[in-house]
């Protein structure tokens, strides 16, 4: 309990020293890459951070990482279905997801 406070002035600057480090990773990576690749400019400390970013959002998440435990929901719902309840599950997702991709407005049952 006495290091507690320990952290409160540690984990700011290392934050900070972090976001650092990946800014310049990321600069130098797309400086030494992409203008010898594809004639593109080099770019400065923030918007590579800025670049950054926008991967984070776009591709990472923020990281609210619920997928274990919905998976592990879906996981005991199957467990206690019936046999009959599972083949009922099963063909509802065949027909659902088995008219992908066909034009709107047609109700023909799929093959």
């Amino acid at each position: 309990m006495k290091r507690k406070w320990f952290w409160w002035f540690l984990a700011p600057p290392a934050m900070v020293v972090f976001l650092a480090i990946c800014g310049e990773i990321v600069m130098h990576l797309w400086n030494w890459l992409l203008p010898a690749l594809f004639g593109w400019h080099a770019i400065g400390f923030w918007q590579a951070l800025g670049l950054l970013v926008l991967c984070r959002m776009l591709f990472g998440g923020w990281g609210h990482n619920n997928g274990d435990r919905s998976h592990r929901v879906k996981a005991g719902r199957w467990e206690c279905m019936t046999p009959e309840q599972r083949e009922k599950f099963r063909q509802e997702m065949r027909n659902r997801w088995s008219r992908i991709g066909a034009p709107i407005g047609e109700d023909t049952p799929p093959a």
